[in-house]
């Protein structure tokens, strides 16, 4: 199986590949097109910044690659975020490959911006979750987020509910970062490389 994993300057790469070594693939980190197009899986990892994201996919064309894939795809983190039409952060437009708009958090007394650490999912749906329980906990890292809605497959709360994971078609995404969340992390890693 030929896993590709976008290679856009995004941070967190390198533990997301770890990730993957370890349940025995044998991911490229690439950005090009050929090898995007011909993979059996696609991971989007991302951390960091919309804009300059998206400056990034524009500058290797991949804002025009990525959405013409047809394979199983999974983004991570802000590789989900960016899956999505626009976002608060820096006044951004995305991919445009699901209906969501990225909205900031708003502190309050007992809820930080960013949300991090860990947190549990709620209304489990769909291959990613198999062997999962509501009961499991997953870790996060973010100050945007998805809203809740059609295309949400999980969510979790910090303090207003939000997707924790989306899919539209094959395009699959995760707000939390799976290779840093211990065994429910590569369980969804395996699930997602069993579809």
């Amino acid at each position: 199986m030929e896993i590709a994993v976008v290679d856009y300057k995004g941070g967190n790469v390198q533990s997301v590949l770890f990730a993957l070594e370890r349940l025995g693939a044998t991911p490229t980190l690439t950005a090009d097109p050929e090898v995007l197009r011909r993979a059996d899986k696609v991971l989007f990892p991302g951390e960091g910044e919309a804009s300059s994201a998206m400056q990034a996919l524009r500058a290797a064309g991949l804002d025009k690659v990525l959405p013409t894939l047809t394979q199983p795809f999974l983004g991570i983190c802000l590789g989900m975020q960016l899956l999505g039409q626009h976002s608060e952060e820096n006044d951004t437009p995305l991919l445009g490959l699901l209906p969501f708009n990225v909205q900031r958090f708003v502190p309050d007394m007992a809820h930080k911006v960013p949300h991090m650490g860990w947190n549990n999912l709620q209304a489990l749906e769909g291959p990613l979750f198999t062997g999962l329980t509501e009961a499991d906990h997953v870790y996060f890292v973010h100050s945007y987020y998805a809203p809740v809605g059609s295309y949400t497959t999980a969510q979790s709360s910090h303090p207003v509910p939000f997707s924790a994971a989306v899919q539209h078609g094959n395009f699959h995404g995760v707000q939390f970062h799976t290779e840093k969340s211990g065994n429910v992390g590569t369980r969804i890693l395996a699930n997602f490389l069993a579809l």
